[in-house]
């Protein structure tokens, strides 16, 4: 198996410089990201201090940073660090922010005629604004959300903007950059290069896969594969990074989210360069998760997708089975120990059967690599050599040696069936008996295996008492039989199961 690594590079916005300013220099960024919007981001900041009460302030944080998880320290651990008061501000200067600075004030609008640029006087008597909603008891809305702006012209009043506004340039407290201070008290002159750490969100990561496989399988079902993975950058932070070492930790860790909903995904346009191999993606246990190392510095800007190259290999084993749930749908129900109902569990009778591929994450097998959760595309080569979408699926963080296995859909020439043919009850006696039939059509070339699950949901005590072929007992209440079906034929079973309780 080849670890590599691969960079394809789409910028979704202008970048946004960044800058260390603990003493004016640049310094790179240690970021580890987790796949649950937020990282950690690690930096040093040099600082000079006199004796007595010193002000610090550095724009190297990101407009997302949670400001009670700011860690500034010594890494040696051989001085302290005393700080005071730290405040953080991350209201960065934009149109809203100034129109909302300067309510009630009266100030130059510029707008286009056919006579050219124009400008008017309006007064700014309301801002823009978002307020959360509330709501009452019953659903509605009381308060908050958008604010339309309020602008009085010429003695009137209108609920736009009257053009592009101009505002004076001596402007005073313009935030460039989400900023953090710090008073920090020193008893003597110092001077130590500190260690900046904090948690930000805003930065997401997730992996795929991509599973080339032949034009056909052999006869048990076999395929030999071509599998790629690939780990998935986001950065929408408000902060561009020039320098960053990169670690990836996959794993679900514990952390307090601050509200509900989700970010939307945004699309990823790859231009199709590729760079240079560079140094092995790397990927150690630690802790009670896995962390992967870019091993590399790269540049991160803001609202940028980087797309990570970490797996290739070649010759992986696909094993694909077929599975025919003749009652899928069927809720488990137990009435008083049993489910009386004739019908139960007869209407609707599913017909599909599911196309599921295994993979053994195994050396052997060509893999081995601690696999993060995320999705699996499968595409087929035809006759002709192109490559088709057949199918994907998601998986779990998987562990080396486990198998990962994939419902791709459902096949168009294997169909099933699945009938009762004999039904009784005692109730007196407690005892209920019934025969199911089921068969499979094949219309394909070749015969097909499939397994055959079966639900026994009538009750917790039951009892196989005939059966056409052997089955395997998976958990309380569920059995699989394998069938093979021929090519252009179809295969039937039948099995009677007994309740009692």
């Amino acid at each position: 198996m080849r670890f590599t690594h691969l960079l394809s590079v789409a910028l979704l916005a202008a970048p946004l410089a960044l800058a260390a300013q603990g003493t004016g220099s640049e310094q790179p960024v240690a970021l580890t990201i987790y796949n649950q919007d937020f990282a950690v981001a690690r930096t040093s900041i040099d600082l000079d201090l006199h004796s007595g009460l010193n002000e610090i302030t550095t724009t190297n944080v990101t407009s997302r940073l949670e400001p009670d998880s700011v860690v500034l320290r010594d890494p040696a651990g051989k001085r302290a660090v005393h700080v005071l008061e730290q405040n953080y501000d991350a209201a960065i200067v934009n149109q809203d922010w100034l129109l909302q600075k300067y309510e009630g004030k009266t100030i130059d609008f510029q707008f286009a005629t056919p006579q050219g640029i124009q400008t008017i006087r309006g007064t700014i008597i309301r801002a823009p604004s978002q307020s959360p909603y509330e709501y009452s008891p019953q659903g509605q809305i009381l308060n908050g959300g958008p604010a339309q702006p309020l602008i009085e012209v010429n003695g009137k009043m209108q609920f736009q903007l009257p053009g592009t506004p101009l505002f004076p340039a001596t402007t005073d407290g313009l935030l460039l950059k989400p900023t953090l201070r710090w008073q920090i008290e020193s008893e003597k002159p110092d001077r130590l290069s500190a260690e900046l750490a904090y948690v930000t969100g805003g930065l997401d990561w997730n992996a795929t896969y991509n599973i080339v496989v032949p034009d056909s399988a052999d006869v048990t079902g076999n395929e030999k594969a071509d599998f790629v993975g690939w780990v998935t950058i986001h950065n929408n932070s408000g902060t561009e990074f020039t320098q960053a070492r990169i670690k990836l930790m996959a794993g679900d860790v514990a952390k307090i989210q601050p509200g509900s909903g989700g970010r939307a995904m945004q699309m990823m346009v790859m231009n199709g360069a590729m760079a240079k191999a560079e140094p092995a993606v790397t990927q150690k246990p630690f802790d009670d998760f896995h962390l992967y190392d870019l091993n590399r510095t790269v540049a991160l800007r803001d609202g940028e997708t980087k797309q990570v190259q970490f797996i290739d290999a070649a010759g992986v084993t696909v094993h694909r089975n077929y599975i025919y749930d003749g009652a899928a749908q069927m809720p488990l129900y137990y009435d008083n120990g049993i489910n009386e109902n004739r019908t139960y569990g007869l209407d609707p009778s599913n017909t599909k059967v599911q196309i599921l591929q295994e993979i053994k994450n195994s050396e052997s097998n060509h893999l081995g690599m601690p696999l993060p959760a995320g999705r699996i595309r499968l595409y087929r080569r035809d006759s002709d050599g192109q490559m088709e979408f057949v199918g994907e699926d998601s998986i779990e963080h998987t562990p080396a040696e486990e198998a990962i296995k994939l419902a791709t859909g459902s096949a168009f020439d294997v169909k099933g069936s699945r009938r009762q043919t004999d039904f009784h009850v005692n109730v007196t006696g407690h005892l209920l008996n019934e025969t199911f039939e089921i068969k499979v059509t094949n219309q394909k070339q070749q015969p097909v295996n499939i397994t055959v699950v079966e639900h026994l949901y009538r009750g917790a005590n039951w009892e196989i008492t005939d059966k056409s072929s052997a089955y395997t007992k998976t958990d309380s209440n569920t059995i699989e039989f394998p069938l093979q079906v021929p090519s252009k034929g179809e295969a039937t079973l039948t099995y009677s199961v007994r309740y009692t309780w």
